[in-house]
């Protein structure tokens, strides 16, 4: 029997020690599951105190009875011998103890058998399993849109499980996977947390990699001036695994977003890129002008014409034959993101008005300072003719130009076509 008790005791030590959880917690859930089994067998459990000395292992329990005179006890159906004690037999313990006084005596633990002791034990098990997944739930619920380093533990047809640090499973469905993903038993991956939830008494954490909220988080790790909120991502849209089309927007006139997201010779991008199975990532300058943000969104494609309905949500887009294809994308996928990203309906058309022959502003670099042209093309001027037909007031305004600049930059590009 002593080694059915010695059985609680370590699974206490047990959990003590692999759970972490807290020894208060811990004792308390020990006191409530012998009270439990007290009551289950006497009826009543609140006569009894249960003392647990965690650093010793040891668990006393003491049961209090009230004295009764021996009248009482041999002929009123209230006596209760868990609850009482008739007077005489008090005497026996102490012979001072009188009629109302409480006799305190200790109970061994072996007292209530092996079964008892032993569904003790399962239910000591059961009460601190479901304590430790309300704490795993706790840990979790606060965290969704955070990205979690998780290790392969279990793969599945339809998900893959995964342990945390803490041995704690996370869970990641097939639709959350991106497409090239491929992972064996032991890597450790990178995802975000989508979704914590409790079914029954079992928390469910849900991780996804083709979630675009994943993709921010990554950007948010690898340029600081995202983490910082000098600049803002204002939307993001992913075909996982294929291309993403990011529009970014710079709160301090100094920083161009763009370059600060892809970083020198693309050394920020590229890491992301990386964690994504080489998806295509293109980031583009946010404009709150519609026309400029659909011809930014169509990149690579260079647009020739947007006009925008606003009203219905849709533009028409025109643009030279041979960047048709390109403002499309293989299998449409370009022209859709583009869609989502703007929020417009977008129709292409090729290009009908017949216009002379144009020439690419960075052809001029070595006439026109090239943070001149850069300047030009992050509004969308790509091209000598596209510039020229822009007023001074909108080159003053958007490119931030001065006006001596402007009419020396249109003198040269006027020469051009002159020639």
């Amino acid at each position: 029997m002593a080694t059915t008790t010695k059985n609680l005791i370590e699974s206490f030590e047990e959990f003590k020690e692999l759970k972490g959880i807290d020894k208060t917690s811990l004792m308390s859930i020990l006191v409530d599951v012998i009270k439990h089994a007290i009551a289950k067998k006497y009826g009543k459990s609140n006569n009894y105190d249960v003392i647990i000395n965690p650093d010793k292992g040891d668990i006393e329990i003491w049961k209090n009875r009230t004295i009764v005179d021996d009248e009482f006890a041999e002929d009123s159906f209230e006596f209760d011998p868990n609850k009482h004690i008739s007077l005489s037999e008090a005497k026996k313990i102490d012979d001072s103890f009188e009629i109302g006084e409480v006799v305190t005596e200790q109970v061994d633990l072996e007292s209530f058998g092996r079964r008892t002791i032993l569904a003790m034990r399962q239910h000591l098990i059961q009460k601190i399993n479901e304590l430790e997944k309300t704490d795993v739930y706790n840990k979790y619920k606060d965290k969704v849109g955070e990205i979690v380093s998780a290790e392969v533990y279990q793969i599945w047809k339809n998900e893959i499980m995964f342990l945390d640090d803490e041995g704690n499973e996370l869970i990641m469905p097939r639709k959350e996977q991106i497409p090239t993903d491929f992972f064996k038993k032991g890597d450790i991956v990178k995802a975000v947390i989508t979704k914590v939830e409790m079914k029954g008494a079992t928390p469910i954490i849900q991780l996804s990699r083709t979630s675009p909220v994943f993709l921010e988080r990554l950007f948010e790790q690898e340029v600081p001036e995202i983490y910082d909120g000098i600049i803002v991502i204002k939307k993001i849209v992913r075909e996982p695994g294929e291309r993403a089309k990011v529009a970014v927007e710079s709160l301090d006139d100094r920083i161009d977003p763009v370059g600060a997201c892809v970083g020198i010779k693309g050394s920020r991008i590229h890491g992301i890129v990386k964690e994504l199975r080489n998806e295509n990532i293109d980031v583009i300058n946010y404009s709150p002008n519609p026309q400029i943000y659909i011809q930014r969104a169509l990149s690579p494609a260079k647009v020739s014409q947007v006009i925008v309905d606003e009203n219905n949500k849709r533009a028409e887009v025109y643009l030279k034959p041979d960047q048709i294809s390109i403002a499309i994308g293989k299998n449409g996928l370009n022209i859709k993101l583009a869609s989502k990203l703007t929020g417009y309906e977008i129709d292409v058309y090729k290009e009908e008005t017949e216009e002379l022959d144009d020439v690419e502003l960075v052809e001029f670099s070595d006439e026109i300072d090239m943070n001149i042209i850069e300047k030009l093309r992050s509004i969308g001027l790509d091209t000598a003719r596209q510039v020229l037909e822009k007023s001074d007031e909108d080159l003053e305004r958007l490119a931030h130009l001065d006006k001596e600049t402007i009419q020396k930059v249109k003198s040269i590009l006027q020469a051009e076509f002159e020639e």
